[in-house]
């Protein structure tokens, strides 16, 4: 007898349905397992043989043999496990193969039969919905498949109580959607005193999802601002809470409760290799610019990242997604995120200062930012000088804006954005528009035009520089609550591109 079950194999976010084929033939006592299985997936005869012994069940003394169809497709990861058994005890009749045959089933077992927490449930969930089928998995990841809402979704903690529900002796629940309630960021703006250039610029990043490096001295605040930025931006939208916490699955780092409607700040170290910052490894598993997707990546310290890091940055930058290729896979992960960076002026971080900088001022800060290449450069749409804060600063009474104040300034922006490009496939933000869609948003009043060509000219801007200044300006229109771009929104767009670190 031949039994079906359903289960998926992952590229990247994408889910592709694998259909597992069991036949239990005459023939010396077997058990193997085909289809370009990688190691997890061989081993699993093992479990499942364990686990169906500890349900008091014995294996036929036949030849077992499970296909995992399409053969070419590569099979990776311990959630094979629970359809493998669920084929198998369909062609035992332990269970009835038609219930079986209507499920996408994932989940690791254990040797005593109970189901393990696998990755990647969400995507799973909406293939299966896809498929116009059911999904099993584990009790934890219950909440975070029925979030996709399309299928029936079941959460059993073992082996036994899967059975006994295709068997109508216990019928289990459907799985509710979870939801990780977002909590009030413990960092706030009013902590920073002083620096108003740089939260004022800060603003326009969130507002427009415009990248941003600031460059200043240590202990200036550029760290501090950087993580207050989560304060500020809106709450992920249930489309982009779908596609991040896709990527957060397939990386196992959505927690047991569902998704969240917090959006990502990722901030990795600098040794972090290539692989964990685009993505990739054996598996090529999502880097941490895909981790922070429709979030924020902080790269502190960021001219001592390694120059071919910083250099793989300049593509995702432009296309908003990444394509990890390796020997056996290629794999597109979405990468929609906002860069911030902050860096020292020079290595010893005083050239500004004449009595703490080193003797190979100012070369030594031409060859310090000099790591940040040209190109990379002009990715930033904004560009800060963060100077030392000032004694009176930090003694002040009067407390400085609050993060709730500047984010309903935010929000309101990002709301305007989304009215504005409502139907464009791709462009939620300004920062996304681009050629004649960006001519009808973003072009300025007559003064305007001529202050933004008279900068072009004595700046000798690129034609990247050019536009993103428009872009910079409109969003400086947003909020500031302007239908059309005017010359002093340009004015200041151009203020923050036009710096010395140009």
């Amino acid at each position: 007898m031949v039994a079906l079950a359903y289960t998926v194999a992952f590229e990247g976010v994408a889910a592709r349905l694998v259909e597992v084929q069991c036949a239990v033939v005459a023939g010396l006592p077997a058990f193997n397992i085909v289809g370009l299985p990688d190691k997890a997936v061989s081993e699993a005869r093992e479990r499942v043989r364990a686990a169906i012994t500890a349900l008091g069940l014995a294996l036929p003394a036949k030849r077992i043999t499970i296909n995992l169809s399409p053969a070419d497709l590569p099979k990776e990861g311990s959630h094979f496990d629970l359809p493998i058994a669920l084929a198998l005890l369909a062609a035992m009749n332990a269970i009835p193969a038609d219930e079986v045959s209507r499920q996408v089933a994932l989940g690791e077992l254990s040797l005593s039969g109970d189901l393990v927490t696998v990755l990647g449930t969400l995507p799973a969930a909406l293939a299966a919905a896809e498929a116009d089928l059911g999904l099993i998995c584990p009790s934890d990841c219950g909440q975070e498949a029925a979030w996709v809402g399309a299928c029936q979704v079941t959460a059993p903690v073992s082996l036994l109580a899967i059975m006994n529900h295709l068997n109508g002796k216990a019928v289990l629940p459907n799985a509710e959607p979870g939801r990780i309630e977002a909590t009030g960021c413990p960092r706030d703006m009013s902590d920073v005193k002083g620096q108003e250039r740089a939260k004022r610029a800060l603003e326009i990043s969130a507002a427009g999802r415009h990248h941003y490096l600031m460059i200043g001295a240590p202990g200036s605040g550029k760290s501090m601002m950087a993580r207050r930025l989560p304060g500020i931006l809106p709450q992920l939208s249930a489309e982009e809470a779908l596609e991040t916490s896709m990527i957060h699955s397939v990386a196992g780092l959505l927690g047991k409760g569902g998704i969240s409607y917090a959006r990502p700040f990722m901030s990795p170290h600098h040794t972090a290799s290539m692989p964990a910052i685009v993505g990739g490894g054996r598996n090529a598993k999502p880097g941490e610019i895909s981790l922070a997707h429709h979030g924020v990546l902080f790269m502190d310290e960021f001219p001592e990242f390694p120059r071919a890091v910083l250099e793989t940055l300049r593509q995702p930058l432009e296309t908003g997604d990444v394509v990890v290729s390796r020997a056996n896979a290629h794999v597109r992960y979405p990468c929609k995120f906002l860069l911030v960076a902050a860096a020292n002026p020079c290595r010893c971080g005083h050239m500004a200062d004449p009595e703490r900088a080193c003797a190979r001022v100012p070369i030594c800060g031409e060859d310090y930012l000099g790591r940040i290449s040209g190109p990379l450069m002009d990715r930033f749409d904004l560009r800060v000088e963060v100077p030392p804060v000032s004694l009176s600063d930090l003694t002040i009474d009067t407390p400085a804006e609050s993060s709730a104040t500047i984010s309903m300034r935010v929000e309101a922006a990002r709301k305007v954005q989304l009215n504005r490009y409502k139907g464009q496939n791709g462009i939620r933000v300004n920062a996304d528009v681009d050629g004649e869609a960006l001519d009808e948003v973003a072009t300025p009043d007559a003064e305007g035009i001529d202050l933004l060509h008279k900068v072009a000219e004595k700046y000798r801007l690129s034609a990247r520089g050019y536009h993103r200044i428009l872009r910079v300006a409109r969003t400086i229109a947003d909020l500031d609550g302007s239908a059309g771009v005017k010359r002093p929104h340009v004015a200041e767009a151009a203020g923050y591109r036009v710096t010395y670190v140009n």
